[in-house]
Order: C-alpha cells, then sequence, then structure tokens
C-alpha cells in the first residue's frame, strides 16, 4: 500500500523510421560571384538619454510607487490587526460566557 508505484514505458505501437544516413558533401566555391562591399558600421548611439525632465519624471514616478505601495502594505497590516484584535475580543467573551454557565450548574 505504501510502496510507491513506478510507471511502466509503454512499447512503441507505430512503425519507427530508421535513422538516416547523412553523407557528406564537397563545398565548392565559385570564383565567378564578387566580394561583399562590407557596409559602413552605423553610428553607436546610447539606448537611453537622459535629460533633466525624464530624470525628475523618474524620481516622481518613483516617489508615487513607494508612497503607493506603502499605503497598501499599511492597510494590510491594519487590516490583520484589527481582525487579530477582533479574534481576542470574541474569545474572552466566549470564554466569560463559558465560565458562567458552567458556574451555574
Amino acid at each position: 500500500m505504501f510502496r510507491p508505484k513506478i510507471p511502466i514505458m509503454p512499447t512503441p505501437t507505430g512503425l519507427g523510421t530508421p535513422p538516416v544516413v547523412v553523407e557528406p558533401t564537397a563545398i565548392i566555391s565559385n570564383a565567378e560571384t564578387p566580394p561583399v562591399a562590407p557596409t559602413p558600421p552605423t553610428p553607436v548611439r546610447p539606448a537611453v538619454q537622459l535629460t533633466p525632465g525624464t530624470a525628475l519624471a523618474l524620481v516622481g514616478g518613483g516617489t508615487a510607487v513607494v508612497l503607493v505601495l506603502g499605503a497598501v502594505l499599511v492597510s494590510l497590516l491594519l487590516a490583520v490587526a484589527i481582525t487579530g484584535a477582533s479574534v481576542a475580543v470574541c474569545a474572552v467573551v466566549l470564554r466569560s460566557l463559558l465560565a458562567s454557565d458552567a458556574k451555574r450548574r
């Protein structure tokens, strides 16, 4: 019952194709084609150009993201704290009710 069941490899059902032997071919260079002229290199530009305006926008966007994320995390923490406090109050009330019920008997 507790021994693992190892799956059995199924046997192939269809006809398998035999491996094909690839014979190497000789490469013959063609002397009639002219050599390709090299293209001039394209000028290299930096991918991102930071101007003072874009830097300010990035700082503002980053600040907004941090503030929103902080607000979400604080609200989640507050929700957990309120839930824990309400569960604790419910536990105290139930304990009091059960203790008073036991004293009456």
